[in-house]
């Protein structure tokens, strides 16, 4: 099984306006699409098509599973992503599911996104690269939410969900992957919901689609409860989402979401916590190999003001930024990551497999052992530190347990990787291979990326004195831990120190 990434705290903010600038229309073929001439691409010699072909495909997907509802309802976006408009997302449509009695699946609306993946090909949103690769960023996002009786049209905020993800991995360049965790803490609906996170998986009907430009997979958004959430970090997410097929109104084999449960899988059947999710974090411990973070780190062994120092994100001093050649040498290694044999290896912050064998996007997210070969780092020099300062906002901070007992006393690593720039935190155990940081020198940094070696003593040793983490107490924050011997300190601050660095 792959590791999975767990996404930043979304959230609902800047988000749910952007339903002002969508409209719900009727999807008729051929209507809608502008006719534009393209500059290059795919079509540079011509017009686009009135239904462009990326369009088709998906559309064709659809018509697939839904012969007779050929002109669905659409939430569109008025102005577009490529004429300046804030919804990434050109069209979503939303589609009346009958279930399927044989499976004990319940009726739902189906909603699909267009706009992820590259429709026009002609660069006007997504590089064109050829057929053979991703289309875009390789997916499109689908949901499925129960069909309340006496519903006769689907609910659109989905749609504004859907957007608010995809604004994301446009900003980021994050993608998404089956497995993957999303932390939203807030209900999805803006209602009064326990189901406020997301899981993401391949979506039991729709079959990947090959278009002229790249290939398109489709990955469904799954609404969970916080304790769902919390146990996909600790074991891994298909493992919770496995488990949520067997129980009915927890989604059911096709994983449909019910914004009105109110009992978590754990509450419906107290034995599957034990079970199964106890028993496997024991003995496989967590796949969730790293976390898009609010985090920075110090080298307390020179100070500050040192020139050399090329981590681009440090509070209360002016950030320092890197030459073109040395920001794009570390984008390049924390996509790939290092190279790698049969045994742990260091990660790919960023990867390019999957156990589906997911084909390359511009960016991949954190997920997989896997890696290619990493463009030779001897551009970036590597340096031993003797003293770091480690600082984590409080949602990242409680994941720290976790990155302990569920991958590093399994002989994994653990990669915080910052949203705020390039900074990157991993922890790594003795067993992984492919580090910079060795037992003689456990504190090493490559440009705004440091490693930390932990002995498994250590590991146990720290993860006694963090046991407070595990509670999400706010007003307790600033807290601060330090081992003096070991010469390491880490600290547990506030959202504001990190979302205002320079105050």
């Amino acid at each position: 099984m792959s590791d999975s990434v767990l996404h930043p705290s979304l959230g609902p903010g800047g988000h749910w306006g952007a339903s002002r600038m969508c409209r719900v229309t009727r999807f008729i073929r051929g209507r809608g699409m502008d006719e534009v001439r393209p500059t290059s691409g795919a079509q540079a010699h011509g017009l686009v098509p009135l239904f462009p072909p990326g369009l088709q495909a998906i559309y064709g997907e659809c018509r697939r599973l839904y012969p007779e509802q050929a002109n669905p309802l659409q939430v569109t976006a008025i102005v577009k992503y490529w004429l300046g408009g804030p919804d990434p997302l050109d069209y979503i449509s939303m589609y009346r599911n009958v279930g399927c009695p044989a499976q004990d699946v319940q009726e739902h609306w189906h909603y699909v996104s267009f706009g992820l993946s590259d429709l026009y090909g002609d660069n006007r949103v997504h590089e064109f690269t050829g057929p053979d690769g991703p289309s875009g960023f390789g997916f499109e996002l689908t949901f499925r939410l129960k069909r309340e009786v006496g519903e006769t049209a689907p609910p659109t905020w989905p749609a504004e969900l859907m957007q608010g993800l995809a604004r994301y991995v446009f900003q980021s360049e994050n993608t998404f992957c089956s497995g993957d965790h999303v932390s939203w803490h807030s209900p999805l609906d803006n209602s009064e919901s326990r189901i406020q996170h997301m899981l993401l998986t391949e979506d039991p009907q729709m079959q990947p689609v090959q278009t002229p430009f790249g290939t398109v997979s489709f990955l469904q958004i799954v609404g969970v409860c916080t304790e769902e959430l919390q146990a996909a970090q600790q074991w891994n997410g298909q493992g919770i989402l496995e488990l949520m097929r067997g129980v009915r109104v927890a989604g059911g084999p096709w994983l449909i979401t019910d914004m009105r449960r109110g009992e978590t899988i754990f509450e419906i059947d107290p034995q599957l916590q034990q079970e199964r999710v106890d028993q496997g974090i024991e003995t496989e411990g967590s796949n969730l190999s790293g976390v898009s973070a609010k985090c920075v780190w110090d080298d307390l062994s020179r100070p500050p003001e040192d020139e050399e120092d090329s981590r681009s994100i440090c509070i209360g001093s002016q950030p320092r930024r890197l030459s073109d050649k040395d920001t794009e040498q570390i984008r390049e290694t924390l996509r790939k990551g290092l190279e790698f044999n049969s045994k742990a290896a260091l990660p790919p912050i960023n990867s390019q497999k999957q156990s589906h064998e997911r084909p390359q996007s511009r960016k991949d997210s954190l997920e997989s052992e896997s890696s290619a070969a990493i463009v030779p780092h001897e551009l970036v020099r590597t340096r031993q530190l003797e003293s770091v300062h480690l600082k984590f906002n409080q949602e990242s901070g409680t994941l720290l347990p976790l990155c302990l007992r569920g991958r590093l006393l399994h002989g994994r690593h653990f990669t915080y990787k910052s949203i705020n720039g390039d900074t990157a935190i991993t922890f790594v155990s003795t067993g992984v291979e492919g580090a910079f940081a060795t037992e003689e020198h456990p504190y090493a940094a490559h440009g705004p990326w440091l490693q930390i070696l932990l002995t498994e003593e250590f590991v146990e040793q720290m993860l006694g004195d963090l046991q407070e983490l595990n509670t999400r107490d706010e007003t307790k924050l600033p807290k601060e831990y330090s081992w003096p011997e070991k010469k390491l300190k880490i600290s547990v601050l506030p959202d504001s120190v990190f979302d205002n660095p320079l105050q």
